[in-house]
């Protein structure tokens, strides 16, 4: 109860919250690039199961504290470099990502009957929607892992209560599952979006391999260039939507 009353506890809640929303967006890119490939039917269970496991994941972590903080001690050198654990896991995470989103890219610029070939399977595949549902969800757990790892160190430097890391990381879940499904309807119904989400995908997997390498990149250098440019995208959608309304206003008074 005296955690309650505390108002530096609310200011730190607050704070945690919004961080670990915007820690949380890679979260939602990835899944919103892959649940666009699954059969309409699994859709929604693989996206809200995957930000759940996004949530446990993240839980897990905040109460393993101690294993957390020894991802931090070196496991060897190599050429003088100390090669922690974390290291490691960013590493490989960075590349899985870096090979997950150009895959998608050439698949959806350079390969569009490739493309359209797997919808049509991922339609009738529908009869084995078990393995693709867990296909997916394995997929996402190996990123919330890597995810979690950011999101958890900046929360326990962020505040001192576990307590209010948890609650911090269960309400942004929570935030993100209200938005997740409606980001995903924008960016699968705009193809130039889902390839500037799948570019900030390799982005943030370049920014993971680098941090393994011990170059801190700040995030908000990232989210800054991504938002800038998917504020200019939507000025353009806007445009051809605009100019496209007044062709059809013009057919309908030819006619």
């Amino acid at each position: 109860m005296e955690l309650l009353m505390d108002p530096n506890v609310w200011i730190a809640f607050a704070i945690l919250t919004a961080l670990e929303i915007v820690l949380g967006i890679d979260n939602i890119v990835f899944i919103t690039v892959l649940v666009s490939k699954l059969p309409a039917d699994i859709r929604d269970r693989v996206r809200q199961f995957g930000l759940m496991f996004a949530m446990v994941t993240r839980v897990g972590l905040l109460f393993s504290l101690s294993w957390i903080i020894g991802l931090t001690e070196p496991l060897f050198e190599v050429m003088g470099a100390s090669i922690t654990g974390r290291d490691l896991v960013l590493f490989f995470g960075g590349l899985f990502l870096l090979y997950k989103a150009s895959k998608e890219i050439y698949e959806e610029v350079e390969a569009p009957q490739k493309h359209e070939d797997e919808l049509a399977l991922g339609a009738a595949a529908q009869q084995t929607g078990k393995k693709l549902f867990i296909y997916s969800i394995i997929q996402i757990g190996i990123l919330d892992i890597v995810f979690s790892l950011d999101s958890v160190i900046t929360a326990v430097g962020m505040a001192d209560d576990i307590e209010v890391m948890i609650a911090a990381v269960m309400v942004a879940v929570g935030v993100m599952m209200v938005f997740a499904k409606s980001i995903g309807e924008f960016v699968e119904a705009h193809t130039s979006v889902k390839v500037l989400a799948l570019a900030f995908l390799m982005m943030v997997g370049m920014l993971l391999i680098a941090e393994s390498f011990g170059q801190h990149v700040p995030k908000a250098y990232l989210y800054s260039a991504m938002g800038f440019s998917l504020l200019v995208e939507l000025l353009n959608l806007r445009s051809k939507a605009k100019r496209q309304r007044l062709l059809d206003e013009a057919a309908q008074a030819k006619a």
